[in-house]
């Protein structure tokens, strides 16, 4: 997927009811991944040292830090960027913030190849975030249309209806008749939420491109606009 022989991504996602920390090398790939709703501060470090002790590194050897920048549960995408802020503000290594609903639609064609996505995930207050995407090679998810959040009555109407659709994540279970009656597209069972492993995927190619930056600029992205977040004090 790139022309660089020797990378590491140390990968951590907190953005969902789940929780999970990859870790990505030229020649191998190692996961932790659990769905622990209010657990995650108390897990995500655990899990990203086991992947990097399965991979057989240490975060000296790790490239870049990506991590899942939301949309999502506020709370998870905070912790996410606090403690990816933490670790690599220490080490000193350069951080890129991957979308989770680009992450779920990369996940269907790590897994099968699918390559035309619309990713939803439930926002509450009767409102989803939204992401349609394409994706051709590994690490290349493409947006559309720019990311939102959105009532599920008529979200779909810039979609093309003619797309062999699929779909993914838990704003298709909460609205699945409202979103099925604007397009016919296959709900997935095999993704629910964003796995890390597809976050460090998007992370190198925005790595290889440039587009990391340092860990006081870590941010998250919550799409609704009136809410802000606070970078680390002193950073």
């Amino acid at each position: 997927m790139s022309d660089k022989q020797d990378y590491c991504v140390l990968a951590l996602d907190t953005s969902t009811e789940a929780c999970s920390a990859a870790v990505l090398t030229p020649n191998d790939s190692y996961v932790e991944y659990a769905v622990c709703p209010r657990e995650h501060n108390k897990r995500i470090l655990d899990m990203a040292q086991r992947v990097l002790n399965q991979a057989g590194v240490t975060l000296a050897d790790v490239d870049v830090i990506a991590y899942g920048k939301g949309p999502g549960s506020f709370t998870g995408v905070r912790i996410a960027t606090g403690i990816v802020q933490g670790i690599a503000f220490g080490a000193d290594k350069p951080v890129v913030g991957v979308s989770s609903l680009a992450a779920m639609a990369h996940a269907l064609f790590r897994l099968d190849g699918t390559e035309s996505v619309i990713s939803a995930i439930d926002a509450r207050m009767n409102e989803i975030y939204l992401g349609i995407y394409q994706t051709h090679k590994l690490g290349h998810s493409e947006a559309l249309f720019p990311e939102q959040v959105c009532a599920p009555e008529n979200a779909l109407s810039m979609v093309d209806t003619a797309n062999n659709w699929q779909a993914v994540g838990t704003g298709w279970q909460t609205y699945q008749t409202i979103l099925s009656e604007q397009v016919n597209a296959q709900i997935s069972t095999e993704i629910e939420f964003p796995n890390a492993l597809d976050i460090a995927y998007l992370g190198l190619t925005e790595y290889l491109a440039g587009n990391a930056t340092s860990a006081d600029l870590a941010c998250p992205s919550y799409v609704r606009d009136q809410v802000t977040w606070q970078k680390l004090p002193g950073k």
